[in-house]
């Protein structure tokens, strides 16, 4: 048991999920999706892109069994770890992270059900009216929802051709994200 807890498995599922997040977070961080398509460069606008690649990775694993359950949870947590974790950087206190934390994972949620739903029906119209309620509530009319909704559909089938034996030794990618 000590072994399990303490030993060399611990540290190589650990180098899996850092591996695995730091893909997630590289995917988010593409310059084109703030610079060209104008999700804002604010907090909350990486927190959507950030929550977009991690519905996209959960989304390729739903239904796997074994291994691939428990990498897709443990993400899901490093996930949330790393959120409450930049709340607190942004100088959110003790007393008002965790109920930060509950609205956030209700956002997280509420999101990825509608992506779902939308990708799930293949409706191209739908997933992009859902990224613009999300991801930019205040513009109106957003015209790059169109083109962040295609890259999703790409992002899902680039994913989904990838085996989850793979994922779950620590290697995924994304597809990289052109203008246009």
């Amino acid at each position: 048991m000590f072994q399990r807890l303490f030993g060399r498995e611990r540290h190589a599922n650990r180098a899996i999920t850092e591996a695995l997040y730091a893909q997630i977070v590289a995917s988010a961080r593409q310059t084109v999706f703030y610079s060209d398509w104008n999700v804002p460069d604010t907090p909350l606008g990486r927190f959507e892109m950030l929550s977009l690649h991690m519905f996209l990775l959960q989304h390729r694993l739903r239904g796997e069994s074994g291994a691939a359950g428990e990498v897709a949870q443990v993400l899901i947590d490093e996930f949330f770890l790393d959120v409450e974790h930049s709340l607190r950087e942004l100088g959110i206190g003790d007393v008002g992270v965790p109920k930060r934390m509950k609205k956030l994972a209700k956002m997280f949620y509420g999101r990825t059900a509608a992506y779902d739903d939308a990708l799930e029906r293949n409706d191209h119209d739908a997933l992009a009216a859902a990224l613009a309620r999300n991801i930019r509530p205040d513009a109106g009319a957003w015209p790059q929802a169109a083109q962040l909704a295609s890259y999703v559909v790409e992002a899902d089938r680039h994913l989904a051709q990838q085996p989850a034996e793979s994922i779950v030794s620590g290697t995924v990618t994304f597809p990289v994200a052109k203008a246009g």
